[in-house]
């Protein structure tokens, strides 16, 4: 019981790292909140046997490295890309194969959701822009939240559900109301003749 109630622990604190990771205003920081997030999610999942979870945080992790150093040239390599789905998908195919989930379409199709939310962030990433970064991890955060659901993931399920607030607030924060300012003209664009 207490084995249970620490892994659900260790979930709760990745949880809250995750969450708060969204109101950082850079997207390098972003990436170093989101690596010790994914990281402590990768030993949450395993140990609660969602292993397709637990690999790709693990990948997640190797992910916000690459792209946390995008001002070096290593980093940016177009292969990146291609290299981070093909690992997704083998999660996904390793979860019913080496780690023998039985393949039901129930669960084919729930293992699927994660390798979907893995892949949109990943291109969010790339995007080189916040907004975009936000306005992605709105499609993310309903694919793991089914996920987590039906794993039983407390800190899981509970993390998307904040990260979806606090998406919503930072989209708020830094989009709209910078939208809302451009169009109030203080300062930003101002247009002739009206």
């Amino acid at each position: 019981m207490l084995v249970k109630i620490l892994i659900q622990a260790v979930g709760i604190v990745a949880m809250a790292i995750n969450s708060l990771s969204f109101q950082r205003p850079t997207q390098k920081g972003i990436l170093r909140m989101q690596l010790v997030s994914s990281l402590l999610f990768a030993f949450h999942f395993t140990m609660i046997g969602a292993i397709t979870g637990g690999i790709l945080n693990a990948i997640g992790a190797c992910r916000a490295v690459v792209y946390g150093n995008r001002d070096k040239k290593w980093a940016r390599s177009r292969w990146w890309l291609p290299l981070f789905i093909a690992l997704y998908l083998a999660a996904y195919v390793l979860t019913f194969t080496v780690f023998g989930k039985e393949p039901t379409p129930g669960n084919l199709a729930l293992e699927f959701l994660p390798v979907v939310g893995m892949t949109v962030t990943n291109i969010s990433f790339l995007l080189d822009n916040e907004r975009k970064l936000r306005a992605l991890a709105l499609v993310n955060s309903p694919l793991w939240m089914v996920y987590n659901g039906i794993n039983r993931s407390i800190g899981g399920t509970v993390t998307e559900i904040i990260s979806l607030i606090s998406v919503i607030i930072a989209v708020i924060r830094f989009d709209v109301r910078k939208g809302d300012r451009k169009k109030n003209g203080r300062g930003e664009e101002k247009h002739e003749g009206s």
